[in-house]
């Protein structure tokens, strides 16, 4: 913990940032249930070549024959790197994280349709999730 007290938000092994990333993905996961459409976290098969997998996979296809992946990312808007764009416009570092996602995934998006996640540690997401949800 430093002075400030921001490091548990920073930190990745903190288990803040851990829980709020899985509490996140289990309410898109238990959301899809909700409407009837059979999901899995954690995918295996869809590894990109780094042998990172997206957060979960709807197991029927979503659009144009495709079934719907998506990655789940919360930033912590007191992150050093963050700060400056989060001063300036709310949601931009959750645009951020989103296109970094996009930019991660290009390569599964041949066979998949890739959504993107991000959302801020202050609650604001990204406009292509909130389009999403």
């Amino acid at each position: 913990m430093d002075a400030r007290g921001l490091h548990s938000f920073v930190c990745k092994r903190a288990p803040g940032r851990i829980a709020r990333h899985h509490a996140l993905n289990d309410l898109i996961a238990r959301s899809f249930a909700s409407a009837g459409v059979p999901v899995t976290k954690e995918p295996v098969g869809l590894f990109r070549t780094d042998g990172k997998r997206p957060d979960g996979l709807t197991l029927i296809p979503w659009h144009s024959g495709k079934s719907l992946c998506w990655d789940v990312t919360v930033t912590c808007l007191c992150a050093a790197s963050h700060i400056e764009g989060a001063a300036r416009q709310a949601g931009s570092t959750a645009e951020m994280a989103a296109s970094r996602k996009e930019e991660k995934y290009t390569e599964v998006e041949a066979c998949h349709v890739f959504q993107p996640i991000a959302m801020e540690t202050l609650g604001v997401f990204s406009s292509s999730a909130c389009q999403f949800v």
